[in-house]
């Protein structure tokens, strides 16, 4: 976002092996471009729309641009030599999307493996589960990648047709809600039955409110702005894993958001967390 132009193949394997080379005992996920909505490059201009966060967006743009998308995928395959690296896809929708991205890979690897580049053999895949179709083929996707990334920011507008950045409709954008709740804990069962790795990112896990129920279902791996931190982990030392499980059971019962808030806020009450 900060250059005048896409970086090239050694512009970013310079960047992510800088990255996954200060972490050298964690995995580092890299997720490939995601720009529409409301992420803009300066220098590449897409048609006008009507309605952005429901367009042209991610792996959409991704995937009618190959040799940009190749391009990064070469790199982060490069880059994933100097450590461990994880590869995620956004706004997968579908198998037919997983399936081009899956020969994506194999064509960098092939092109690197011709020029002769070392680069990562066994990259784990994974895709972003934040659109509803992708909810509902959970179990199909499973049998093609390594983990999924809940997207909570977008999942949650889509399932409830609320714009986020529209304060005509933001009192709708609910992390909530009885569908909301029941749609991630669905997720998160599929995931652990099919031995997949998960981790939820968006503003939802920054409130302990919703944290305590997303421990409660399971969910065990978050990303969240940097400040939000050091609050979630302190947080997180005063509850146990017990008392965040008999919350989400509760929760995951009852059908008003109101409801559900007012639970949770008892539950906390319990646990001493607020007063």
């Amino acid at each position: 976002m900060t250059r005048s132009d896409f970086p090239d193949r050694q512009d970013q394997y310079q960047l992510y092996s800088k990255v996954i080379e200060r972490f050298p005992d964690y995995p580092v996920t890299i997720r490939t471009l995601d720009i529409g909505g409301d992420k803009a490059l300066p220098y590449f201009n897409p048609p006008k729309e009507e309605n952005p966060f429901m367009g042209w967006r991610s792996v959409r743009v991704s995937l009618d641009n190959r040799d940009i998308f190749k391009t990064q995928i070469e790199s982060i395959l490069m880059a994933g030599i100097h450590g461990k690296v994880k590869l995620l896809f956004p706004m997968i929708s579908g198998m037919e999307e997983v399936y081009a991205c899956k020969e994506i890979i194999a064509e960098a690897k092939a092109d690197l493996q011709q020029e002769g580049i070392p680069f990562a053999e066994d990259v784990p895949v994974g895709v972003m589960i934040e659109v509803p179709a992708a909810v509902q083929m959970v179990s199909q996707l499973a049998r093609e990648v390594d983990f999924f990334a809940l997207g909570t920011n977008d999942l949650i507008q889509y399932m409830l047709a609320a714009d986020r950045n529209n304060p005509l409709v933001n009192k709708y954008y609910d992390p909530l809600h009885p569908a909301i709740l029941q749609v991630l804990n669905q997720v998160a069962r599929t995931a652990r039955e099919q031995g997949k790795g998960l981790c939820l990112c968006g503003e939802m896990a920054s409130d302990p409110m919703n944290f305590l129920a997303l421990v409660g279902m399971g969910i065990y791996e978050f990303s969240m702005p940097g400040p939000f931190i050091p609050r979630i982990k302190a947080f997180l030392r005063d509850i146990t894993i017990e008392k965040a499980q008999k919350a989400a059971t509760e929760i995951l019962g009852m059908t008003e958001s109101a409801a559900i808030r007012s639970h949770l806020v008892s539950a906390l009450k319990d646990i001493e967390l607020i007063h």
